[in-house]
Parts: C-alpha cells; sequence; structure tokens
C-alpha cells in the first residue's frame, strides 16, 4: 500500500483498505469512492463485493495488496473502474468490456426496457452500433424467440460483442456484421430497429470526464459538430430496413430530444413518433414506426 505514514492503520484488513481507498479517491476528486474502492478490491479478492463485510476482518496477501495498489493508481490516473476489471453489470448480466467498447450505462436499459415492451412474437431486431453487445444481447436473452443482428464499424467491438453473446447462451440468435451503420445489410428488414449511437457533440467532447474523454473510444462518442449526425442518417434510412409497422428506437442525449424528435417527425415514411424519459426522469429514447 501507499507509503507509511502516521494514519495508516497497523493491520491491513479488507476494512482498513476500503476506508483508506475511500478517502483516497474522495480527495482525488473521484465521482464514486466508496462503490469505486469495493468493485475494485472485490475483484482482486475474487469474490462478490457483499461478501467484503463480511469478510471485513480478513487481510489480503501481500501480493493482493501490491496489484489492488496497482488498480488505485490506475484509476486515479482516469482509468474507468469497468476497464480495470474488466466487466460492466448491464440489465442483470455481466458483460466483458474493453477500451475498444463503450462502458454499459445504466441509462441505456429504458431502450432495452421498451424494445421488449415493442417485441411481439418472434421479432427480427436490428442493433445499430452494438459495441460490448449488451443491447443486442439483453435483447436476445430476454426475448427468447429474437432474431438479433448486430453491427459495429470497429471490428475489435464486435470480436468483445461475440464473446458476450457467446458467454450468455445466445450466440446462435445473433448475426455479427462489421460496417458503417446499415452498410452491411442487403435486402433484410426487421421488425425493429435498435440504437445507441454516437451523440456527443464535438464542444461537449472536450468537457468529458477524463475516464470517458481520455479512455473510452473517441468512434463510439463522437456524433460530430451538433450531436445529431447519426440520427439524421438513421431517420433518413430506417424506412428501407423496416418491415410494415415496424419500429426504430434510439438512445439520445436528455437534451437533445428535441432536436431528434424533429428529424423523425420530419420523414413522411414514420409516424407515431413518441418520446420516453428514463429512470431520473430525463429525456432518453425516441421512438417512431414505418407507416
Amino acid at each position: 500500500m501507499p507509503p507509511e505514514s502516521a494514519t495508516q492503520p497497523t493491520v491491513w484488513t479488507i476494512k482498513a483498505l476500503l476506508q483508506w481507498t475511500t478517502d483516497h479517491f474522495h480527495k482525488k476528486g473521484i465521482e464514486s469512492p466508496r462503490l469505486d474502492a469495493q468493485i475494485l478490491l472485490a475483484h482482486i479478492m475474487g469474490c462478490p463485493k457483499i461478501e467484503l463485510i463480511a469478510r471485513s476482518a480478513d487481510e489480503p496477501t501481500d501480493d493482493e495488496r501490491t496489484r489492488f495498489k496497482d488498480l488505485i493508481r490506475r484509476r486515479v490516473e482516469g482509468w474507468p473502474v469497468a476497464y480495470l476489471v474488466g466487466h460492466r453489470d448491464f440489465f442483470l448480466l455481466s458483460f466483458e468490456v474493453s477500451p475498444a467498447v463503450l462502458v454499459p450505462r445504466p441509462d441505456t436499459e429504458t431502450l432495452v426496457e421498451l424494445a421488449l415492451r415493442a417485441a411481439k412474437g418472434n421479432p427480427t431486431i436490428l442493433d445499430l452500433g452494438t459495441g460490448s453487445g449488451c443491447i443486442a444481447v439483453s435483447l436476445a436473452h430476454q426475448c427468447k424467440g429474437a432474431a438479433v443482428t448486430a453491427i459495429d464499424v470497429s471490428p475489435d467491438a464486435i470480436d468483445v460483442a461475440k464473446r458476450n453473446a457467446a458467454k450468455h447462451g445466445v450466440g446462435n440468435r445473433i448475426t455479427f456484421l462489421t460496417g458503417d451503420l446499415f452498410a452491411p445489410l442487403s435486402g433484410a428488414t426487421f421488425d425493429l430497429i435498435v440504437s445507441n449511437p454516437p451523440y456527443i457533440s464535438h464542444a461537449e467532447l472536450t468537457e468529458l470526464p477524463v475516464d470517458v474523454r481520455e479512455h473510452e473510444p473517441r468512434v463510439a462518442l463522437d456524433g460530430g459538430p451538433d450531436g445529431l449526425a447519426f440520427y439524421r442518417r438513421i431517420a433518413a434510412d430506417a424506412n428501407a430496413f423496416l418491415k410494415p409497422g415496424g419500429a426504430v428506437m434510439v438512445e439520445i442525449g436528455w437534451t437533445q430530444e428535441p432536436a431528434v424528435r424533429a428529424l423523425f417527425e420530419g420523414r413522411p415514411e414514420l409516424t407515431h413518433v413518441t418520446s420516453a424519459k428514463d429512470g431520473g426522469g430525463r429525456w432518453r429514447v425516441v421512438s417512431a414506426k414505418k407507416r
């Protein structure tokens, strides 16, 4: 652990490690100091973080303390916790993540919930910009009759998504394609199109937290000068890939609802444009149906 000081405990138990790390993260401006400390130490100890409470008097080995110290250093340097431990929970499942993919956020679970409500029978679903596969895999896992196609421009992201699909037993129901939005498709149509596209404007990119700005893939964040570049393309092209009565749903930044809604309302081939809020009461999803 850190150099000896008068404020350090004489015995480095799990409880002492968590307290010291929480205080250290707090001083360094880490947003969730206690939670981050718990996730990192649980990873090192190879146990669920809830187990740390029962094991609070245990003393990690010197090797475990050394590895934990390295994770503390990298977290302070700005590395996202999910990349440090290699996974992130999303919609009841655990997903492998790496710097090749965006870290799944709870906000995106709103899109999955709405998609599941819209999925009827044995739907065909298209996930544009699949990243870790968190949306595609969650939909296939929850909707047993669904056939899902997942597309991403990054071959490295597709590799991560394939491993997540295999991990959760849905690899045989997801077709993975590499390419830019609809480009890899030829003649296919779907009951439902979902997407969490890049939507950060160029001005906002510079204001992102350091762990996002410097470590998460820029290709998964950059939505063009005004953040709307991908919404324009999805709104313009979705009709050609939807079955009659099919729906398209996109996650949005909470301030973008009027602009994204207007893009879909401006397409004469689309109708029933609606917006939905996430659990925090912020606009999160815009949907439309094929006329």
